[in-house]
């Protein structure tokens, strides 16, 4: 895919969301972000942010009680545009069982295309392609149920790319996994931004997840509090820590180190600590 510079993929303006009119808290506050065309933007912040809401509303999920979001030029609050943000925008929860709904993977990944009324012929193509991108090809066969935590994740995500989204937004997609189904899933996402230009907002607590995004939002009972690149958002643990956030360890090590009068540069990554103290 061919990114052209500083595209506005999705605008979100001045958005608030009430789950009950009646409640005195908006779940989201005037919200405001802009994310181009081929970012790979990170959004964090503790249970009850708003985070998931947010995620929500940029697949049409949910409309805003007020403001708007626009998603490659479409308003999500006109009716008309549902279907055509919703093949703009993927939508990858946590839970990937959740999303599996066929009893063999290539049926599962055939799913949306089928319902996008995609021929049989460039149906298969898109499922054999998408499995490959996914680092999951040679499983079109399999079932779904005997596949690890971090393998069904990434046949939930291949579903998505097959039909050829612009954007995927994954809501904690690695909330239920291991440390490998974590690597596995992470190494799936970060390939896809960077080999194929797809647009990813990845939502998450771990903060290690952070430190490879293009761009960071923090959210913070509704309202995004701080945005900007990981290693600007990591330079006030203090800040992070008072919402219930942590820090990469690296970044709290390496903290600690320049307490203690020893010079470091920006430090995100363990590979990064070791490298500056050797």
């Amino acid at each position: 895919m061919i990114v052209g510079v500083n595209m506005s993929l999705i605008e979100v303006n001045g958005v608030e969301y009430n789950y009950n009119d009646d409640q005195n808290e908006p779940a989201l506050s005037n919200v405001d972000l802009s994310i181009e065309a081929g970012d790979f933007v990170t959004i964090i912040g503790s249970n009850g942010s708003g985070k998931s809401t947010l995620a929500k509303l940029l697949n049409v999920l949910l409309l805003p009680t007020d403001g708007k979001i626009i998603v490659d030029g479409l308003d999500t609050r006109i009716e008309d545009n549902t279907w055509q943000i919703r093949q703009r925008v993927g939508m990858v929860f946590q839970n990937p069982d959740n999303q599996l709904v066929a009893s063999i993977v290539e049926d599962d990944v055939a799913f949306g295309p089928e319902n996008l009324g995609i021929p049989n012929l460039e149906i298969r193509a898109r499922v054999d392609k998408a499995l490959e991108m996914v680092g999951m090809a040679g499983f079109q066969k399999y079932a779904p149920h005997k596949l690890s935590g971090g393998q069904k994740q990434r046949v939930a995500i291949a579903g998505i790319i097959a039909m050829e989204p612009k954007c995927l937004v994954l809501d904690e997609p690695t909330a239920m996994l291991d440390p490998q189904g974590r690597k596995e899933v992470l190494e799936t996402i970060k390939f896809l931004n960077e080999e194929k230009g797809i647009t990813i907002v990845n939502i998450t607590h771990f903060m290690e997840e952070v430190t490879s995004a293009d761009k960071v939002f923090v959210m913070h009972q509704g309202k995004i509090i701080d945005a900007g690149k990981p290693v600007d958002i990591f330079k006030n643990i203090d800040k992070l820590k008072e919402i219930n956030l942590d820090v990469p360890v690296a970044v709290e090590i390496a903290a600690y180190l320049r307490r203690k009068n020893i010079e470091l540069p920006d430090i995100l990554t363990i590979d990064e600590l070791v490298n500056s103290l050797c």
